[in-house]
Protein backbone atom coordinates (compact mmCIF):
# COMPACT_ATOMS: atom_id res chain seq x y z
CA UNK A 1 0.00 0.00 0.00
CA UNK A 2 1.31 3.44 -0.95
CA UNK A 3 1.75 6.12 1.67
CA UNK A 4 -1.00 8.73 1.36
CA UNK A 5 -0.05 10.96 4.30
CA UNK A 6 2.90 13.17 5.20
CA UNK A 7 3.28 14.85 8.59
CA UNK A 8 5.75 17.59 9.56
CA UNK A 9 6.26 18.71 13.17
CA UNK A 10 8.49 21.55 14.35
CA UNK A 11 8.57 24.58 16.65
CA UNK A 12 7.51 27.97 15.29
CA UNK A 13 10.46 30.34 15.52
CA UNK A 14 10.94 34.06 16.15
CA UNK A 15 11.87 34.47 12.47
CA UNK A 16 8.25 33.45 11.65
CA UNK A 17 6.75 36.42 13.52
CA UNK A 18 4.42 39.01 11.97
CA UNK A 19 3.75 42.55 13.20
CA UNK A 20 1.02 41.25 15.50
CA UNK A 21 3.43 38.94 17.33
CA UNK A 22 2.05 35.70 15.87
CA UNK A 23 3.26 33.45 13.07
CA UNK A 24 3.09 35.24 9.72
CA UNK A 25 0.47 33.85 7.32
CA UNK A 26 3.15 33.66 4.62
CA UNK A 27 5.17 31.31 6.82
CA UNK A 28 2.13 29.06 7.24
CA UNK A 29 1.57 29.06 3.47
CA UNK A 30 5.21 28.08 2.92
CA UNK A 31 4.82 25.14 5.35
CA UNK A 32 1.62 24.12 3.57
CA UNK A 33 3.35 24.11 0.20
CA UNK A 34 6.36 22.18 1.53
CA UNK A 35 4.26 19.48 3.20
CA UNK A 36 1.97 19.27 0.18
CA UNK A 37 4.95 18.92 -2.17
CA UNK A 38 6.50 16.20 0.02
CA UNK A 39 3.21 14.29 0.00
CA UNK A 40 2.55 14.68 -3.74
CA UNK A 41 6.10 13.89 -4.87
CA UNK A 42 6.18 10.83 -2.60
CA UNK A 43 2.89 9.62 -4.08
CA UNK A 44 3.97 10.28 -7.68
CA UNK A 45 7.64 9.32 -7.22
CA UNK A 46 8.32 12.38 -9.33
CA UNK A 47 8.93 16.10 -9.25
CA UNK A 48 5.62 17.94 -8.89
CA UNK A 49 4.47 21.49 -9.43
CA UNK A 50 1.74 23.38 -7.61
CA UNK A 51 -1.12 24.29 -9.95
CA UNK A 52 -3.78 25.37 -7.50
CA UNK A 53 -4.12 26.38 -3.86
CA UNK A 54 -7.67 26.94 -2.82
CA UNK A 55 -9.86 27.87 0.04
CA UNK A 56 -7.04 28.49 2.49
CA UNK A 57 -8.72 29.18 5.78
CA UNK A 58 -6.93 30.57 8.81
CA UNK A 59 -9.03 29.71 11.86
CA UNK A 60 -6.85 31.26 14.55
CA UNK A 61 -3.25 32.45 14.95
CA UNK A 62 -0.26 30.27 15.73
CA UNK A 63 1.91 31.58 18.54
CA UNK A 64 5.68 31.80 18.37
CA UNK A 65 7.27 28.90 20.26
CA UNK A 66 4.31 26.57 19.77
CA UNK A 67 4.66 23.07 18.32
CA UNK A 68 3.32 23.08 14.77
CA UNK A 69 1.99 20.00 12.98
CA UNK A 70 1.27 20.09 9.24
CA UNK A 71 -0.61 17.10 7.84
CA UNK A 72 -0.80 16.57 4.08
CA UNK A 73 -2.89 13.77 2.61
CA UNK A 74 -3.76 12.57 -0.90
CA UNK A 75 -7.54 12.72 -1.25
CA UNK A 76 -8.04 12.46 -5.01
CA UNK A 77 -6.02 11.78 -8.14
CA UNK A 78 -6.70 12.51 -11.76
CA UNK A 79 -4.56 11.29 -14.62
CA UNK A 80 -1.61 13.60 -13.81
CA UNK A 81 -2.88 15.58 -10.82
CA UNK A 82 -3.15 14.99 -7.10
CA UNK A 83 -5.44 16.79 -4.68
CA UNK A 84 -3.76 17.14 -1.32
CA UNK A 85 -5.71 18.15 1.79
CA UNK A 86 -3.60 20.17 4.21
CA UNK A 87 -4.40 20.77 7.86
CA UNK A 88 -2.19 22.83 10.15
CA UNK A 89 -2.37 22.42 13.91
CA UNK A 90 -0.47 23.92 16.82
CA UNK A 91 -0.18 23.52 20.55
CA UNK A 92 1.52 25.15 23.45
CA UNK A 93 4.53 23.04 24.39
CA UNK A 94 2.99 22.58 27.86
CA UNK A 95 -0.20 21.03 26.46
CA UNK A 96 -0.87 17.69 24.82
CA UNK A 97 -3.72 18.51 22.43
CA UNK A 98 -3.28 20.23 19.09
CA UNK A 99 -5.77 22.84 17.83
CA UNK A 100 -6.61 23.11 14.14
CA UNK A 101 -5.38 26.44 12.80
CA UNK A 102 -5.55 26.27 9.00
CA UNK A 103 -7.01 24.15 6.20
CA UNK A 104 -6.72 24.15 2.41
CA UNK A 105 -6.52 21.99 -0.68
CA UNK A 106 -3.54 22.05 -3.04
CA UNK A 107 -3.48 20.49 -6.48
CA UNK A 108 -0.13 19.29 -7.76
CA UNK A 109 0.79 17.89 -11.17
CA UNK A 110 3.62 15.39 -11.61
CA UNK A 111 6.10 16.38 -14.32
CA UNK A 112 9.07 14.81 -16.11
CA UNK A 113 12.52 16.36 -16.59
CA UNK A 114 11.21 18.46 -19.50
CA UNK A 115 8.28 19.78 -17.49
CA UNK A 116 5.65 17.66 -19.25
CA UNK A 117 2.88 16.24 -17.11
CA UNK A 118 3.08 12.52 -16.41
CA UNK A 119 0.60 9.98 -15.06
CA UNK A 120 0.34 9.38 -11.33
CA UNK A 121 -0.77 6.26 -9.47
CA UNK A 122 -4.53 6.16 -8.90
CA UNK A 123 -5.71 6.86 -5.36
CA UNK A 124 -8.46 4.44 -4.37
CA UNK A 125 -10.23 5.44 -1.16
CA UNK A 126 -10.86 2.58 1.22
CA UNK A 127 -12.23 4.01 4.45
CA UNK A 128 -15.43 5.99 4.79
CA UNK A 129 -13.38 9.07 5.69
CA UNK A 130 -11.24 8.68 2.54
CA UNK A 131 -14.40 8.33 0.42
CA UNK A 132 -15.85 11.50 1.96
CA UNK A 133 -12.62 13.39 1.32
CA UNK A 134 -12.57 12.22 -2.30
CA UNK A 135 -16.14 13.52 -2.75
CA UNK A 136 -15.05 16.80 -1.15
CA UNK A 137 -12.24 17.10 -3.73
CA UNK A 138 -14.64 16.38 -6.60
CA UNK A 139 -17.12 18.97 -5.33
CA UNK A 140 -14.32 21.55 -5.08
CA UNK A 141 -13.24 20.78 -8.67
CA UNK A 142 -16.75 21.59 -9.86
CA UNK A 143 -16.77 24.82 -7.86
CA UNK A 144 -13.36 25.81 -9.31
CA UNK A 145 -14.72 25.38 -12.83
CA UNK A 146 -17.59 27.74 -12.00
CA UNK A 147 -15.22 30.28 -10.47
CA UNK A 148 -12.89 30.13 -13.48
CA UNK A 149 -15.84 30.87 -15.79
CA UNK A 150 -16.72 33.89 -13.66
CA UNK A 151 -13.13 35.11 -13.73
CA UNK A 152 -12.54 34.76 -17.49
CA UNK A 153 -13.50 38.38 -18.32
CA UNK A 154 -10.82 39.57 -15.88
CA UNK A 155 -7.86 37.55 -17.21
Amino acid sequence: MMQTKTVFQFISEPSDVNYGGNVHGGSVMKWIDQAGYACASSWASSYCVTVYVGGIRFYSPIKIGHIVKVEAEVIYTGKTSMHIAINVFSRNIKRKDFEKKTHCIIVFVAVDDEGNSIEVPKFIPETEQEKQMEQYAIKLMDLRKQIEEEMKPFF
